[in-house]
């Protein structure tokens, strides 16, 4: 058996650290440093002493629910997020950032080769989650799960230096890919890639997916009846920031994004389009 990437095991040593409850004083001590070196906008959540883990600071909820467009053909952003590229799939590539393109089939593996020719000409988004941001993602349009693939990898950080300069970032790293329809049909794909510091990557309608563990080659799960899920609808977190890239079938969305924007979740970021 392979023997685990160093990245992977801070990783987990970190997440130790983080799920760890601490004497009152000192946990408190412990959340309220971490919000100021972060910089967290704490004004939709409770109180940073109320939190009794500092993982449980990181994957806070939300105190109030987030007002969004109810027409179904608006897509929502995922989360909150810098938008670090998007574009269109040319060739089987997308780019993690400006000049560092990567191929799509690595990212997707290879369980959907038979899926890529109709993303060629479609969009991607990358949705790049700092350690300050909410660490929650919801579905952003309505749609229905076939498939979801957990990919093993190393856990590099997925910080703008690191997409600046290393190839193939979004490949090497653990992550969970899933495929979906929309209500017209369109074929997405919603993947959610691991990074430094990242214990886990949650996805409550697969518990099976257990990341940054013992797992050395990919996990397939299919669905014989897919699994419905509504805009909004809450599917999982992320313990610490990282990534969310979104492949669309070509036709199927117009963005209305730009590279740089600091998006939120719940914000409209564009439109789904009917098959021609």
């Amino acid at each position: 058996m392979a023997k685990r990437h160093y990245s992977s095991l801070l990783s987990s040593l970190f997440g130790r650290f983080a799920g760890k409850r601490f004497p009152g004083a000192v946990q408190r001590t412990i959340n309220r440093s971490y919000v100021r070196a972060m910089g967290l906008e704490m004004g939709e959540f409770r109180s940073p002493e109320e939190y009794p883990t500092l993982n449980a600071l990181f994957i806070r909820a939300l105190e109030r629910e987030r007002e969004m467009d109810p027409d179904p053909d608006v897509m929502i952003s995922p989360c909150d997020a810098k938008i670090s590229d998007f574009g269109t799939i040319e060739k089987r590539q997308a780019y993690q950032i400006k000049g560092m393109p990567y191929d799509t089939a690595g990212l997707l593996g290879p369980e959907y080769t038979a899926d890529l020719e109709p993303l060629e000409g479609g969009a991607y988004a990358n949705f790049y989650l700092s350690p300050r941001d909410y660490h929650r993602y919801h579905i952003p349009f309505d749609l229905e799960v076939e498939s979801v693939t957990h990919i093993p990898g190393k856990l590099y950080p997925v910080n703008m230096p690191l997409l600046k300069n290393k190839l193939n970032l979004f490949i090497e790293n653990e992550r969970v890919v899933i495929a979906v329809r929309d209500a017209n049909g369109r074929r997405h794909f919603l993947v959610l890639v691991g990074a430094l510091n990242v214990g886990k990557m949650v996805v409550r309608f697969e518990p099976r997916i257990h990341t940054n563990g013992e797992l050395r080659s990919p996990a397939h799960y299919r669905y014989e009846e897919p699994v419905k899920l509504s805009k909004g609808e809450l599917f999982g977190w992320f313990e610490m920031g990282s990534t969310i890239v979104i492949l669309s079938e070509r036709g199927s969305i117009d963005y209305e994004l730009q590279i740089g924007q600091k998006v939120h979740f719940a914000q409209s970021i564009g439109r789904l389009k009917e098959a021609e």
